[in-house]
């Protein structure tokens, strides 16, 4: 029986981007897992509109952060994305990716987010650009966009925030493999000591 593999991320932070295009693929090729993704806003206070990211960071030189986050993701093997220099509140994209689960579409929903964000330059609070998310995800778009705001949905957001918090959950990416738990994005080699010593089976 396949072991849970809980996964913290979001769309708007770069380690989880990284992660989510490298290891955690990786991790359910190679061992009987079942991913139970969770949305994890990296900056809640973030608001409506976003913020510049020289206001997160003040006084760093943005263009050398870039830089070094994408020569950090080269050695995962993620090259070709532009890191923003706005952090955008993810919370409608977040409830979006609720209503993607209820759909069975939050695979292909969380790629496309991700995507999104890192490679197209898209804005995850614009209607119109969730719209196109929404329907290169394979979603209605119309009832879709409607969830993005729908307190039932974002309810959803701040209790996997809530819940994650009560777990112990500060930073993301997390990996919860069994009891087994691995915090930031981490070589593969990591994280598959941590699902061997979860219990996890190989899959070859």
């Amino acid at each position: 029986m396949a072991l849970t593999l809980r996964l913290y991320t979001d769309f708007v932070c770069p380690f989880c981007f990284i992660a989510e295009q490298s290891t955690v693929p990786r991790l359910l090729d190679d061992f009987e897992l079942q991913l139970d993704w969770h949305g994890f806003e990296l900056h809640p206070e973030t608001p409506e509109g976003g913020m510049p990211l020289s206001a997160l960071f003040p006084g760093v030189n943005l263009s050398a952060l870039h830089a070094q986050t994408k020569q950090f993701a080269a050695g995962f093997g993620v090259r070709d994305f532009n890191p923003p220099d706005r952090l955008r509140n993810t919370r409608r994209a977040l409830a979006m990716a609720e209503y993607a689960r209820d759909q069975d579409k939050l695979t292909p929903f969380r790629n496309a987010a991700f995507e999104a964000h890192w490679r197209l330059g898209k804005n995850l609070e614009l209607p119109d650009d969730l719209v196109e998310l929404a329907e290169s995800a394979g979603l209605d778009s119309t009832a879709a966009l409607e969830a993005s705001t729908d307190p039932a949905y974002l309810a959803r957001v701040d209790q996997h925030q809530a819940e994650a918090r009560a777990r112990g959950v500060r930073g993301i990416p997390t990996f919860e493999i069994g009891s087994v738990r691995v915090t930031g994005c981490q070589p593969y080699e990591a994280l598959a000591s941590a699902a061997r010593r979860a219990g996890a089976v190989p899959k070859n």
